[in-house]
């Protein structure tokens, strides 16, 4: 954490960029999210060709694997706000793509996310803290182990699907939407899995399913940091923790360890969020460096009792 002695305001850090400045930082472009794009992409593709070949040694590709799979929830999330790309139908098309890999509905996903956004550690609104915060080593592990999300994304799909979709952050002109594309992806799984268990193509199995089971928990240890033992206050600047990390993981992650100057200035794209972070470095409240550190203070206020 920065130890400061005045807070600022993340309001006022903004309103002191000159206008050409704060422009410039929410230049929206194509080039960088397209190489990004490749780059993630590619790798999950060309992973997964070995893995189909099964050499020898393939079973220790899988928590790769799945970690570049899981990791897409990066690119959704940049491409839900629109700031991916500068395109807006690529933007949307690479939404559906990381969503469909990662059971998580595009349309209802922006309305949740967007609503984190505007009550950013507001227990009353922001529906990231819906699920409490884990205060025991039982609570923690069954957290970090991902099987509550993916139960919680077949469910959302489900009764999405369904037509009961009763999330106050999604509007009633938008739940027609929402239904729609929760059937139309669990029309899609319906058809990867008769390709798979019905025309001999298991490979799907270990080139998607597996490794993102197995992957699931290192995006979990990610985004635990990002907000979790802030302040439940409205300032981003101490309600949002940056985290120093490696290039390798700001790579994988879209940028999106330097998160309290995205939630500052969420127009931002990826890119230039490594610039806007020099600006507002001597501002920020909560930062770490790296995973394992905020991993290691927080396992320390565990207890071993049995509750959640």
């Amino acid at each position: 954490m920065t130890d400061q002695t005045e807070t600022v305001d993340h309001r006022t850090v903004l309103a002191a960029l000159p206008p050409a400045a704060r422009a410039d930082f929410t230049e929206r472009r194509d080039e960088p999210g397209l190489l990004r794009l490749g780059l993630h992409l590619g790798a999950i593709l060309i992973l997964g060709a070995v893995i189909a070949a099964k050499p020898p040694w393939w079973g220790v590709l899988l928590p790769i694997q799945g970690v570049l799979i899981v990791f897409l929830f990066c690119l959704l999330h940049e491409a839900i706000h629109g700031t991916a790309f500068r395109t807006s139908w690529v933007n949307t098309a690479a939404a559906r793509i990381a969503a469909f890999a990662l059971m998580l509905p595009p349309d209802w996903f922006r309305y949740f996310h967007l609503a984190h956004h505007r009550h950013t550690q507001d227990p009353a609104h922001d529906p990231e803290l819906a699920a409490p915060w884990p205060t025991t080593w039982r609570a923690y592990l069954w957290r970090v182990s991902g099987l509550p999300v993916w139960a919680d994304h077949v469910k959302t799909l489900v009764r999405n699907a369904r037509g009961r979709c009763d999330d106050d952050y999604v509007p009633p002109a938008g739940r027609t939407r929402v239904r729609r594309e929760a059937r139309l992806m669990l029309a899609g799984y319906a058809a990867v899995a008769s390709l798979a268990f019905g025309f001999g193509a298991q490979e799907l199995i270990w080139v998607w399913i597996v490794p993102a089971l197995l992957g699931q928990p290192f995006l979990r240890l990610y985004l635990m940091a990002e907000h979790g033992r802030c302040p439940l206050v409205a300032n981003m600047l101490e309600n949002t923790r940056t985290t120093f990390t490696t290039s390798l993981v700001r790579l994988l992650a879209w940028n999106m360890p330097y998160h309290a100057e995205h939630h500052s200035l969420p127009a931002a794209p990826f890119h230039r969020l490594p610039d806007l972070h020099a600006r507002m470095a001597a501002h920020l409240r909560e930062t770490e460096r790296g995973y394992a550190r905020f991993h290691l203070k927080t396992a320390a206020r565990l207890s071993h009792s049995r509750g959640a």
